[in-house]
């Protein structure tokens, strides 16, 4: 409320309190002069303390925009020169070297076979121990063929031959007394009536009935000993076909053997990596091949040789397919009991034995950039970029054929923005570098 409207109030009030209760006038003079001075002095207090506050606005508003025009000064140093980066490097030496060939492989059979009855009959029984995963031996019986019937054929046979060789008898003693009796006639014949008076084409009969009494004979006698049915040789029992008491004709299958004198592993690699290896010829041994597998015992692996090269390519990946031959698969032989055995179907790693090549140069898996190209330190300590040839990469190391010399040395670090000519600076060896210091890119 204004204070114009309080001095109003009072002097209505005061007015009032004159009509209620008269005072003198002397002192309602000296009351309304003192009531006016007040009133001037509120008024002179709120003029100086508006000008005041409009005068500190301005001045804050003339620092702020002088703070605004005038940005902070900063002064210029030239930057301190930072240190060359640290790197690793290797120094090379040509020496002879040879990669590190590995694939994986699937064990075949080398010869397996389904063997079959050659004679006709019922099947009477297997032979003991001619079980699916059993192994047999070769020329050991396996099977056996109702041989009744067979044994009769070779008893008619064998009387069919005899009254063959009787009636050949006969027919000789007929040509002797035909040759007597001729001598005696004293006269010269031509040659195909004295053949005819001799009885020379009866005794070649006799001779050939003789002959096929005797095949038949042969024959009957062949057919009873097939009627038992042997293995070929050393196999193991994958399957019996037939099951005991069926009739069989000729050719009916019976059993399917598979030969544990050697497997082959068929695997697959690169074609490049065949400049490496060696196939077996029939007076050089092949390349040597270790074969492993998660399944066998830590530690465990067997021997192979490589066969030979298949002239087809994988399907899938297009790569060169190899057999590898492993002798004693199921690791029966005295030497091998300790060996792991081979499994038809079972996926084996295998690690190729290349043949080495002199004046190569091995260097880490790291040191190799992109576009063949290493980096080099120069005796300045620069950074020099060099094109390589690598005849072989993997996962570990790369050797390289030509590109490097000897005793130069090779940067293995990584570097965020190499240029050509950077100054560098080596990490020291293993063999330099004080205990429990860490290699130069753990430190960055």
């Amino acid at each position: 409320m204004p204070l114009a409207h309080f001095v109003t109030i009072g002097c209505i009030a005061s007015s009032d309190a004159v009509y209620s209760n008269p005072l003198p006038e002397s002192l309602m003079n000296r009351s309304t002069s003192s009531s006016v001075a007040r009133l001037h002095r509120q008024r002179g207090r709120l003029g100086l303390g508006a000008l005041l506050a409009l005068l500190v606005l301005a001045g804050g508003l003339v620092l702020a925009w002088w703070l605004l025009s005038q940005p902070p000064r900063v002064e210029r140093r030239p930057a301190p020169a930072s240190a060359p980066p640290l790197v690793e490097a290797v120094t090379v030496a040509p020496k002879a070297a040879a990669p590190a060939l590995h694939g994986f492989g699937r064990v075949v059979a080398e010869r397996e076979a389904r063997l079959a009855s050659r004679v006709a009959g019922r099947l009477e029984a297997f032979a003991p121990g001619v079980l699916p995963g059993r192994v047999v031996k070769a020329g050991a019986p396996l099977a056996r063929l109702d041989d009744a019937d067979l044994a009769l054929a070779l008893r008619e046979a064998e009387a069919t031959l005899a009254q063959a060789e009787a009636a050949l008898a006969m027919e000789q003693g007929e040509q002797q007394r035909a040759r007597a009796e001729y001598q005696s006639f004293g006269r010269e014949l031509p040659a195909e009536r004295r053949a005819l008076v001799l009885r020379e084409p009866q005794l070649r009969s006799a001779q050939a009935e003789v002959e096929r009494a005797r095949a038949t004979r042969d024959r009957a006698r062949l057919d009873l000993e097939r009627a038992t049915l042997v293995s070929p040789w050393a196999g193991m029992v994958q399957a019996r076909l037939l099951g005991e008491g069926s009739e069989v004709g000729s050719g009916t299958e019976l059993l399917h053997l598979v030969d544990v004198s050697r497997f082959w592993v068929q695997a697959a690699l690169p074609g490049e990596a065949l400049a490496w290896l060696e196939p077996a010829t029939d007076d050089t041994p092949g390349s040597v091949v270790t074969l492993t597998s998660r399944s066998w015992p830590a530690g465990s692996e067997r021997r192979g040789e490589l066969l030979s090269v298949l002239p087809a390519l994988e399907e899938n990946g297009l790569q060169a397919q190899l057999l590898v031959a492993v002798k004693d698969p199921l690791a029966l032989a005295e030497e091998n009991h300790v060996a792991p055995a081979l499994r038809l179907g079972d996926v084996v790693r295998l690690g190729f034995q290349a043949r080495q090549r002199d004046d190569l140069i091995t260097l880490p898996a790291v040191a190799l950039r992109p576009g063949d190209e290493v980096w080099v330190l120069d005796s300045e300590e620069r950074l020099r970029r060099r094109p390589v040839g690598v005849l072989h990469r993997d996962d570990d190391r790369v050797l390289v054929a030509e590109g490097l010399s000897e005793g130069e040395r090779v940067i293995t670090s990584p570097l965020g923005q190499p240029r050509e000519g950077m100054a560098l600076r080596t990490a020291p060896t293993p063999d330099e570098r004080p205990a429990g210091a860490a290699p130069a890119e753990a430190r960055r």
